[in-house]
């Protein structure tokens, strides 16, 4: 994703290790870890250490907070800063929404429309201006924000 992170802060992913994929043992997404608690990357002489060693799968919360992502729809007039049409989020897997963004983005261009999709950081603290991409079709949330920013006076 091409974004600013904070660098005392970075997203990452657990897996199994017996799993290179980590499908089989956890949905978790990516998880939001501070830097200071990294003691380093993985090593295969870890594993006895695991609790893949004894048979269990990974522990269902694990004390990071997960890290969410979103699409932002943005219009961009001539001569004037972006208008934002659509926010849609959160999404625990920021390949999730980069695949969004990307079907927007060429229903956007189909459309003519002057507006770009935007895989992004989920804004948490405005998170009752995002639209849930999983209880909707992201494309009639898209037709229904252009239809309406069409209307609005320029």
């Amino acid at each position: 994703m091409r974004a600013v992170h904070n660098p005392d802060v970075i997203a990452l992913a657990l897996q199994h290790p017996d799993d290179p994929y980590g499908d089989r043992y956890t949905q978790k997404g990516w998880l939001r870890c501070e830097t200071r608690l990294i003691l380093g990357t993985w090593h295969p002489a870890y594993r006895p250490l695991t609790r893949a060693a004894a048979g269990r799968d990974l522990p269902d919360d694990v004390g990071l907070p997960p890290a969410h992502y979103a699409v932002h729809v943005v219009r961009y007039p001539k001569g004037q800063f972006g208008q934002l049409l659509l926010r849609i989020g959160p999404y625990t897997q920021c390949h999730d929404a980069e695949r969004d963004a990307d079907r927007l983005n060429v229903q956007l261009q189909r459309a003519a429309s002057g507006a770009v999709a935007k895989a992004t950081l989920f804004d948490v603290s405005d998170h009752g201006a995002y639209r849930d991409p999983y209880e909707t079709d992201t494309a009639v949330l898209l037709a229904a924000a252009v239809e309406g920013a069409g209307a609005a006076p320029a």
